[in-house]
């Protein structure tokens, strides 16, 4: 992994990262927040918005930036989609998608340079469905 030169694994990096890969939920920087105050309770919520950034750019982790929502974050960092339930706001991870995205197809067919992509899938989840049976057509 190429990290930059300026990035060190301080401890807050250290204990955000920890806090964030030991949940499924993609927590907004908020709820990092109050997690990792349980550990370090003076930390700032502009601390874990700049180290989240960093993270973000090492690519240790994602930030998921979905319609209609707050940015969320996923200790995952490797290449997946996510499911956004639009009733109650909960992600998850969709790890064997039967769609295959190809950048360097769509580099081929413009003149950009194609550096990554997002595909966002949404719907009610199963909770959510219940409460709020598919409307017909």
């Amino acid at each position: 992994m190429n990290l930059p030169r300026k990035f060190r694994m301080t401890r807050q990096r250290q204990v955000i990262l920890e806090e964030l890969k030991s949940v499924r939920t993609h927590p907004t920087a908020d709820e990092i927040h109050r997690m990792v105050r349980q550990r370090l309770p003076r930390v700032s919520l502009g601390t874990i918005y700049r180290n989240l950034e960093m993270l973000v750019e090492c690519r240790l982790v994602q930030k998921l930036e979905l319609a209609g929502s707050q940015g969320r974050f996923d200790g995952n960092a490797e290449p997946h989609y996510h499911v956004r339930c639009t009733e109650c706001g909960q992600v998850r991870d969709l790890m064997d998608v039967p769609v295959a995205v190809k950048e360097k197809d769509f580099q081929s067919v413009t003149d950009f340079e194609i550096r990554g992509h997002r595909l966002e899938f949404f719907g009610l989840c199963p909770d959510c469905k219940k409460v709020q049976p598919a409307q017909a057509g």
